[in-house]
C-alpha cells in the first residue's frame, strides 16, 4: 500500500539552498555562542496563527476545513476525545474551522494529547490540502485548536526579536525521528527489526489506523523506540534501537574542538534511576542513541548535562553550541505539560542568559520538535520521503537578531545545523542541512549589542 508518494522538486530544493557570502560569515563571528532551546508538539497555527504579520489562520481559506474518511466536509468538527472519552470541556459543536483552546481549556491547564505519527501525518497532510487532521487524530477536532497569547513570554519575544513564519520540521511524524534530525540530519537504519515494529495497527470497525509502524519495510526507524543505552523507559525494553554509529553534530563539533552540551531537564535523575513527577521522556534525548555517548564514555561526561548545569555554566565556561531540552513537564507537550508551563521555562531560561556574560555574543534559537497533531494551513514543501512535515514556530533571540521582524525564509529543522556549520566552518551531515537556509536573513549585524 502506497501512503505517499515520493518526488524530488528542482524549485524547493533551489530555494532552500544557502548563500553565504564573505561578508556574511565574518559577521556571523560575531556569535560565539548559539544556543537552541526544544520545545514539543505544537503547530505554527496552533500557537502564533494570530501574530500580526504573519502568514497565519487569516491565510488558510479552504485548508481550514477539514473532511472526513470519504472526503465529505464535515458539519461540525470531530468530538474533541481524551483516551478514547469525549472530553466535555469542549462543546459537541465545534465549527469546522479553527478555534480558540481557551475558551474551554486556559493555557496554564493541561488538554489531550494528539496523534502524531510517521505515515498518519502524511495522511492528514493529504498532499498539501491539511484537510484530514481531524479525521485522523486520537483527540478529534482538538486539531483545530490554538492559543492566542500576547502576554506570554514566547509571543513577546518573537514581538520583540525574529518570528520565522516558514519553519518546518524536518520529518514527518513526531519526537523521537525529529529529535534525530536535529542532531544528524537523518532517518536511523533498523535494518534488523522484528516484524511486529513493521506492523499496522486498523480500528476493526472503521478501518482507520490506530497506529502505525516504527520502522519502514526497508528498515528505516520512524517511530518510537528506546535508546539501546540507559537511560530508557523499562516499561518498553523490548522495542529498543541498536546504537547508533553514524556522526552527528556533536561529533562534527568534537573535531574542531568547539565547546558543545545537551542540556535536559531531569537528567541527572534519569540517570540515577530515580523516578520523579517531570516526565522524562527518554526518546527526547538523541545522544543516547549512539556509542560514541554510551555510558562510562568521556563524552557522555562531557557534554550530555543535566538542566541545573546550564544555568551554573552560565556564569563559567558555557559551551560554544548548547541545546537545551525542558523535562516533559514543562515542554509544552499536550497531555503532560500545559502551554504556560513551557512558557514559563523558556522565559527562565532565556532571561537567565540575557543577564550572563555570554549574552552580547548569543544566538538562542527557540523552536520546536515536530506539530503535536495539530493543523497548520501552510503545505509543506516535498524535498524526499522523510519529509518536509508540518509548519513549527522558531523565534530567533539575538542581540543581532532583527528586531520586529517576520522572516518569511524557507527553513526547516536541518538550518539549524546549517547555521551551527556555518559559523564554526563544519562539514554538512546530510544532503539536507548542505542545501538548508542557514538562518541568516534573521540578524543584522549593523546593530550593536544589547538586551
Amino acid at each position: 500500500m502506497t501512503f505517499f508518494r515520493i518526488t524530488m522538486l528542482a524549485a524547493v530544493l533551489a530555494a532552500f539552498q544557502p548563500a553565504v557570502s564573505l561578508a556574511a560569515g565574518k559577521d556571523l563571528a560575531r556569535i560565539e555562542h548559539i544556543v537552541v532551546i526544544y520545545l514539543e508538539n505544537r503547530s505554527f497555527d496552533s500557537l502564533f496563527g494570530w501574530f500580526p504579520g504573519a502568514n497565519g489562520i487569516a491565510n488558510a481559506k479552504n485548508a481550514a476545513i477539514q473532511v472526513d474518511e470519504y472526503g465529505r466536509t464535515y458539519q461540525y468538527l470531530p468530538a474533541v476525545m481524551d483516551d478514547g472519552q469525549p472530553d466535555n470541556r469542549f462543546p459537541r459543536d465545534l465549527p469546522n474551522k479553527p478555534f480558540d483552546i481557551a475558551a474551554y481549556v486556559p493555557a496554564n491547564e493541561k488538554h489531550p494529547d494528539l496523534t502524531h505519527r510517521f505515515f498518519i501525518h502524511q495522511m492528514q497532510i493529504d498532499g498539501g490540502r491539511n484537510d484530514r487532521f481531524a479525521a485522523l487524530s486520537s483527540a478529534g477536532g482538538l486539531v483545530m485548536g490554538y492559543y492566542r497569547q500576547p502576554e506570554s513570554a514566547l509571543w513577546q519575544y518573537a514581538k520583540a526579536f525574529t518570528l520565522a513564519d516558514n519553519f518546518f520540521q524536518s520529518a514527518f511524524g513526531g519526537s523521537f525521528l525529529n529529535h534525530q534530525w536535529l542532531i544528524c540530519a537523518c532517518t536511523p537504519e533498523f535494518k534488523d527489526a522484528p516484524p511486529e515494529l513493521r506492523q499496522w495497527i486498523f480500528d476493526t470497525v472503521t478501518g482507520r489506523p490506530l497506529t502505525d509502524p516504527a520502522v519502514t519495510e526497508d528498515g528505516y526507524a520512524v517511530g518510537t523506540l528506546q535508546p539501546f543505552y540507559p537511560p530508557f523507559d523499562t516499561g518498553h525494553a523490548d522495542n529498543r534501537l541498536p546504537p547508533l554509529l553514524h556522526a552527528t553534530i556533536g561529533d562534527r563539533l568534537s573535531e574542531k574542538s568547539i565547546s558543545w552540551a545537551w542540556y535536559a531537564g531531569g537528567w541527572d535523575d534519569a540517570v540515577a534511576g530515580r523516578k520523579t513527577a517531570d516526565h522524562f521522556q527518554f526518546h527526547h534525548q538523541p545522544f543516547v542513541y549512539y556509542s560514541n555517548y554510551a555510558p562510562g564514555t568521556a563524552a557522555r561526561n562531557e557534554h550530555l548535562k543535566d538542566r541545573s548545569r546550564l544555568l551554573t555554566d552560565l556564569n563559567g565556561s558555557f559551551p560554544q553550541v548548547a541545546f537545551y531540552k525542558p523535562a516533559g513537564s514543562e515542554n509544552q507537550h499536550p497531555g503532560y505539560s500545559s502551554v504556560a508551563e513551557g512558557d514559563k521555562d523558556v522565559r527562565e531560561i532565556v532571561e537567565a542568559i540575557r543577564n550572563s556574560p555570554i549574552w552580547p555574543s548569543t544566538a538562542i534559537v527557540i523552536t520546536y520538535d515536530e506539530y503535536g497533531g495539530f493543523w497548520d494551513h501552510a503545505a509543506p514543501p516535498v524535498i524526499d520521503r522523510w519529509g518536509l512535515g508540518s509548519r513549527i514556530p522558531a523565534i530567533i533571540v539575538s542581540p543581532f537578531a532583527k528586531k520586529g521582524y517576520v522572516d518569511h525564509t524557507p527553513y526547516d529543522t536541518t538550518s539549524i545545523l546549517r547555521l551551527i556549520e556555518t559559523r564554526f566552518d563544519l562539514q554538512p551531515l546530510s544532503e539536507r542541512d548542505a542545501k538548508a537556509n542557514n538562518l541568516l536573513e534573521a540578524f543584522d549585524f549593523r546593530r550593536r549589542a544589547g538586551r
